[in-house]
């Protein structure tokens, strides 16, 4: 990740880079391609030197090997794979040269060695590399790795198993022990074929596909080998059934190769459960013949046998081939059959594809309504949808309009549970659902989900016509309307959480513009109080100063106007304070503070043009912005109703506390106004103060009939009111 690799290339283009990685490949890829090819040579010479059939398919299983250590080396970019791959082939060369070694004498002549002494540790350290190696590239699977404890194990006991196997041939001289060799390549299969379950159960799933492909090849070959084994014993053919044998291991490294390209991983698993069906059939037919020949017949001799394979090979074939031979059938016969190409629950599988699709539920609806339609040869059929005891024909194939009906809530519970039911129970239940159906035979599906109904299906079909009363069709009216009712079920929780979305999404943009608001009116007021103060309690401290000054030049010089200035200057201090006092009372009044919400607002209610009733007993002390909030709310509604309720209106307002929150409410009987045009600046404002707290704002009025306000916020909003 520091710095580019070797064969990287960096071009640049408007200050833009691109980097791209050239096709060389590192130096263990040619050693790979070196070795293969040398491989794939001594395979060849060894296998003309032996000159027999099971020579030269053992060195074609040698050149399959050396293609797939190959191909490793092209798609991978990855060394131990790779080599472990190319050792298995040069460890089956080795193989094949010293047999040829021994057996054909490719040292003749050479006085200086003891050839047959040499050939023999040859040979049987060269047939013990080749379980050796498969097993290393077994355990070492998928990556070559050997990091964990239990692959350097599993390594020790197939190593320790080779020296054994070694030891074990080079004592039993010229003469190859097929005991040995077998039970070396057993051993050697069952450990590495621990450590393969193991690592497919702890691996990622590219891992576990790269195994199952060399599974795959393991199984084949296996399957391979056991079939030509059966056929042999009974039919006497293949004739050599060491060569097929030895042929039917090429199958594993055809699977390493497929494990390489990344484009097979995806189909792995498809791939090996065909196999091991196909597999699993031909043998179980085998084994039916195996054990009906002897079990009747005894082992056939002569003719016997020829016809005997030829049946079996019949057999094999048709036990392979009857899955999708079948499939093919079962689908002609339902064209043929139902003339649609659909079966009675074909409309339960579609329904069932079509819910893990993004489709639309009214198409989904659309889609069932019409397949139940073609499927089960109805007249008619119709698909309910609601809650709350009202639904709505949601989709009619043909097209029946919309309709609405109304159920009771003791019919809701009894259609929830009625599941198929026919006309007598309609005419019981829901005799809404009979009319215009007089000559029909109707069936009724609740849709319905932890006891709720969410809808129903109708269907319609001519009473001479067979009835619904298959246990099969039931059960797929059933089966669709659980698989509806969860879907509309899901659907309903989807739009409702759709719909809170939306109200907290609306809630966090009024809070954005509650929060802007506040601001503004925050700087308005502090530019209120600048200018109230410059044009009014300011006005009044400069003439003050003013006067202050003629009365000291006055004193001496006419002292009678100096002392009837300073009776003015009495005066004009009690204007500068009762103005001062004006405006705090319109920052923060003291008597809110001091004493309490009730007297507060009698104070204002004293100050109003309009006739004013306050009914705010038994309302204590709260904590002060509460109070605040309450208060200048009151204020606020006040002043409205003073300027727009009209000359002759009266005015209440009430404070009352409930549960655990303080309710007023401020109402006049004036001429009211539109309830469209109650969105002012006023009710703006009080709705940023309640809300501040989470309270709550109500504007109520008609013209005529007076103006309403009612407003609510929570006791424990705020801190502790200092005077509490």
């Amino acid at each position: 990740m520091g710095g580019r690799e070797r064969g990287e290339t960096v071009h640049g283009d408007r200050g833009r880079q691109e980097v791209t990685t050239s096709r060389r490949r590192p130096g263990w890829a040619h050693a790979v391609l070196v070795a293969a090819l040398a491989v794939v040579g001594a395979a060849v010479v060894a296998g003309r030197a032996l000159a027999d059939s099971v020579g030269w398919v053992a060195a074609g299983v040698v050149a399959v090997w050396a293609v797939s250590a190959v191909v490793v080396v092209v798609t991978r970019r990855d060394a131990r794979p790779a080599m472990l791959t190319v050792a298995v082939a040069a460890a089956g060369a080795a193989a094949l040269v010293s047999i040829a070694w021994a057996t054909d004498d490719l040292v003749a002549g050479s006085a200086a060695l003891d050839a047959w002494d040499a050939a023999t540790v040859a040979r049987a350290m060269a047939i013990s590399l080749v379980p050796t190696a498969i097993g290393l590239l077994v355990v070492g699977a998928p990556d070559g790795r050997f990091a964990d404890a239990r692959r350097r194990r599993a390594t020790f006991g197939i190593v320790l198993l080779a020296l054994a196997a070694v030891a074990t041939l080079v004592a039993a001289g010229p003469v190859v022990s097929a005991v040995v060799v077998v039970a070396h390549a057993v051993l050697v299969a069952a450990l590495a074929g621990y450590v393969f379950v193991d690592s497919c159960r702890a691996s990622t799933p590219v891992d576990r596909a790269r195994l199952q492909w060399l599974g795959w090849g393991a199984v084949v070959s296996g399957a391979w080998v056991g079939m030509a084994a059966m056929v042999h014993w009974l039919t006497g053919w293949p004739p050599d059934l060491a060569a097929v044998a030895v042929g039917a291991t090429a199958i594993v490294p055809v699977g390493v190769a497929a494990s390489s390209v990344t484009g097979l991983l995806r189909v792995v698993d498809r791939v090996l459960v065909v196999t091991i069906v196909a597999l699993g059939l031909a043998l179980f037919a085998g084994a039916v013949y195996l054990v009906t020949v002897l079990g009747l017949h005894g082992v056939p001799e002569g003719g016997e046998r020829a016809v005997l394979g030829l049946s079996l090979l019949a057999a094999l074939i048709v036990a392979v081939a009857v899955n999708p031979v079948r499939r093919r059938l079962e689908d002609l016969a339902t064209r043929r059959v139902y003339a649609d190409d659909e079966r009675s629950d074909g409309a339960l599988e579609t329904f069932a594809s079509r819910m893990s699709r993004a489709i639309p539920m009214d198409e989904l609806l659309l889609q069932l309504a019409e397949s139940l339609k073609r499927s089960l040869k109805l007249t008619r059929a119709e698909v309910w949808t609601g809650h709350e005891g009202r639904f709505e024909r949601s989709v009619s194939v043909p097209d029946g309009g919309p309709a609405h009906l109304g159920l009771g809530s003791e019919a809701q519970l009894v259609a929830a549970r009625a599941h198929v039911q026919g006309n007598a129970w309609l005419a019981v239940w829901v005799p809404e659902l009979l009319d215009g159906r007089d000559d029909q035979a109707v069936r009724f599906t609740s849709i319905a989900h932890l006891g709720e109904l969410l809808g129903f299906i109708v269907t319609e079909r001519p009473p001479d016509d067979a009835p619904l009363d298959d246990e099969a069709e039931r059960q797929v009216f059933v089966d669709i309307a659980r698989q509806l009712g969860l879907a509309l079920h899901n659907m309903r929780l989807d739009t409702a959480l759709q719909a809170t979305l939306d109200e907290v999404r609306a809630a966090n943009r009024e809070l954005a513009a509650s929060r802007a608001r506040i601001v503004a009116a925050t700087d308005e007021a502090r530019r209120r109080i600048e200018r109230d103060l410059h044009d009014g309690a300011q006005q009044h401290l400069v003439a003050l100063a003013v006067k202050v000054g003629l009365v000291r030049k006055l004193l001496e010089a006419d002292p009678e106007t100096a002392v009837a200035m300073l009776d003015e200057l009495r005066g004009d201090a009690q204007a500068a304070l009762t103005e001062l006092r004006e405006l705090a009372h319109g920052i923060y009044p003291p008597l809110l503070r001091d004493r309490g919400l009730a007297e507060a607002l009698r104070t204002a209610a004293q100050r109003s043009s309009r006739p004013v009733t306050v009914e705010a007993d038994g309302v204590g002390r709260y904590s002060a912005e509460v109070e605040t909030a309450v208060y200048f709310c009151c204020l606020e509604a006040l002043q409205n109703a003073g300027k727009h309720a009209g000359d002759h209106a009266t005015i209440r307002i009430r404070v009352t506390a409930c549960d655990r929150e303080l309710v007023f409410e401020v109402s006049d009987d004036g001429v009211g106004f539109e309830p469209d045009a109650i969105e002012g600046d006023g009710f703006v404002n009080m709705r940023d103060r309640l809300g501040a707290f989470d309270g709550r704002l109500d504007v109520s009025s008609a013209v005529g009939r007076g103006t309403t306000v009612r407003g609510s916020i929570a006791h424990a909003a705020g801190s502790p009111s200092p005077a509490a």
